[in-house]
């Protein structure tokens, strides 16, 4: 199944207002309910420089795709990491797979 990229910056603003929230230890994801399944990402510059934030947004893309199978219906998601001293992929998986399981997505 693949998704589509949230690209429009009116598409974030609408989820930043009516999307639910849900989070973990190392993420926060916004959601709502939509006809395709879309995924965007909010990192900010207090992750570190241009090569961190690089890293985690591949991280995170890659935990979404190994995760989207776990989704009931489509939904339009953005995922925000939290600042942590080591950033992993393992952690990140868990994470997102435990928030969809206790928000039933």
């Amino acid at each position: 199944m693949q998704y589509l990229r949230l690209k429009k910056q009116a598409d974030y603003q609408r989820l930043f207002k009516k999307g639910k929230r849900a989070f973990s230890s190392s993420l926060s994801i916004i959601y709502v309910p939509c006809e395709h399944m879309r995924m965007g990402l909010s990192i900010g510059k207090k992750h570190g420089k241009s090569v961190q934030r690089n890293r985690i947004k591949r991280l995170l893309r890659e935990s979404f795709r190994a995760c989207q199978g776990e989704f009931s219906k489509n939904y339009s998601v953005i995922i925000i990491p939290k600042v942590c001293s080591e950033y992993s992929l393992n952690t990140y998986v868990r994470d997102l797979k435990w928030m969809i399981k206790r928000e039933k997505l």
